[in-house]
């Protein structure tokens, strides 16, 4: 897939059931446009590297410039608006995005553990 200029974009890792099952929720609920596993992109054409797309979620806003972990996830809140976008800015604030950060590593160090897990959700976790 590429990627139409101006478009964000949330990548995750499509091996994992546990990384799909809640990209297809945030999708969903926060009505995003572009969520594409790393796995069908070319990441050269988004800057993007393999190592950080198994380390984590990434959003490339609108200028091409990308965001990783908690920040990825904040961007995209922010991105929608509305509530969620209040509830991204809460999240950014400092001390908050501390906590956001040190929650998003702690499931992403436990996903093979978690509902929706599979054996491929254990390649590239944090150890």
């Amino acid at each position: 897939m590429s990627r139409e200029p101006g478009l964000p974009l949330l990548v995750f890792d499509g091996d994992c059931g546990f990384c799909t099952t809640w990209a297809d929720r945030g999708e969903r609920w926060l009505r995003l446009d572009h969520v594409e596993p790393w796995q069908h992109l070319d990441l050269e054409a988004l800057g993007l590297t393999r190592e950080q797309c198994e380390r984590a979620v990434q959003w490339v806003d609108g200028a091409g410039i990308a965001h990783e972990a908690q920040w990825a996830i904040i961007a995209a809140l922010r991105h929608r608006g509305g509530p969620w976008g209040a509830f991204g800015r809460v999240l950014a604030v400092p001390g908050i995005s501390h906590a956001a950060g040190w929650a998003y590593h702690l499931v992403a160090r436990y996903r093979d553990k978690l509902p929706g897990s599979t054996p491929a959700c254990q390649i590239g976790r944090p150890e």
